[in-house]
């Protein structure tokens, strides 16, 4: 079987490091909040460009925590909206609603399955906050058209970073194109931890002090609780994993873009979507970093249990739209007609930093005997 996704492969690349950075914590005592988390969030900072990185226990902490942020500054309050598009994973969301405040769901570019920009102002209110764009797959969002609409509506704007790990967009990473960024280090994305690990960017030194408080009981000094923050902190160990592995990423990502593009150039099923990209040469895309090669298919079961039959792993991402969540009865009877397209025919390739080119190549081939 051709694998999806070998998390086992991938790490241990990194074996003798990993048990390096175990062993020097064990000797040092210290697992909460130390110099490797200190390390990697300068690392991390440096890496996407901006001034501040804090560690967290996960990405939908990241987002709640920028959110909450913003609350105790006073940009925003309890039952305020925030936009965000209706085809995202459902954490993007539940940030939202866990934040005390409002998603408004916006959908997508069918051809790209980003956030449409075009959609956004209809959706504006005297209530809107934030723009909350998610780097879906990998590819970037049109930052600088929805950056446009959040000044003129004095928005902020929120990245979802948490599959865009290293995509660049006029010169800067993800994590540097709006406001606040949060990061999933889940063991699956592009960087990712050997556990539950997450982060938020910023370049405003307000939010980062209240962040790194609220991450931490609530506390900028122990046992003093300024606000009613929660217990979110990056563990010594997982941050010492992820400085590791940072020094690689942009070398995996751009294998990654060389699996994509001869998928890109030689499927040739017409049965079968492809995702949308620059052209057909996607190697110097920084755009888009492709956590996931996702293809769209009207016969998706069929076609998922023939890559089954065929020795294919394929993974759906993701088989049910938000509006549709037992999670949201209030928006049962919506009607999101891209993003319930999107979700009831996607379905993800294998797609990694060690995928073999003779495996990558046998998916083409199975594909297009399909």
């Amino acid at each position: 079987m051709i694998p999806f996704l070998d998390l086992k492969k991938i790490n241990l690349q990194y074996e003798a490091e990993f048990k390096t950075a175990l062993d020097d914590i064990l000797q040092s005592g210290w697992f909460i909040l130390g110099q490797r988390v200190m390390d990697f969030e300068d690392a991390f900072a440096a890496y996407c460009g901006v001034k501040h990185c804090i560690g967290v226990a996960n990405g939908l902490d990241a987002l709640i925590l920028i959110l909450n942020g913003y609350t105790q500054l006073g940009f925003m309050q309890e039952g305020d909206e925030v936009i965000v598009p209706s085809n995202t994973y459902i954490a993007s969301i539940l940030a939202i609603s866990k934040a005390n405040l409002t998603p408004v769901l916006v959908e997508p570019d069918i051809n790209t399955y980003l956030l449409d920009p075009k959609l956004i102002e209809a959706k504006i209110t005297n209530k809107t906050k934030a723009i909350l764009p998610v780097h879906l797959y990998g590819q970037l969002c049109n930052m600088q058209a929805i950056n446009a609409i959040a000044k003129k509506h004095d928005l902020k704007v929120i990245e979802d970073s948490a599959q865009s790990h290293g995509a660049i967009q006029n010169e800067k990473r993800s994590g540097n194109l709006g406001d606040a960024s949060g990061f999933s280090f889940y063991p699956g994305k592009n960087l990712g931890a050997l556990g539950d690990a997450g982060a938020v960017t910023t370049n405003n030194d307000e939010l980062a002090e209240v962040v790194k408080a609220l991450r931490n009981y609530g506390s900028k000094v122990k046992y003093k609780n300024i606000y009613k923050g929660i217990n979110s902190r990056l563990d010594e160990l997982q941050a010492a994993f992820l400085s590791v592995k940072l020094k690689t990423l942009d070398a995996d990502n751009q294998y990654r873009r060389i699996v994509a593009n001869y998928y890109a150039n030689n499927i040739v099923n017409e049965k079968i979507i492809l995702p949308a990209a620059k052209g057909k040469v996607v190697t110097h895309d920084f755009n888009h970093v492709w956590h996931v090669f996702a293809v769209r298919t009207k016969e998706r079961e069929r076609f998922q249990e023939y890559l089954t039959k065929e020795g294919v792993q394929t993974v759906i991402h993701y088989p049910v739209p938000p509006h549709e969540q037992g999670a949201y009865p209030e928006w049962k009877n919506s009607l999101h007609p891209f993003s319930e397209q999107i979700h009831y025919q996607i379905i993800s390739l294998p797609i990694s930093p060690v995928l073999k080119q003779d495996e990558y190549k046998r998916v083409v081939e199975v594909i297009n005997a399909y």
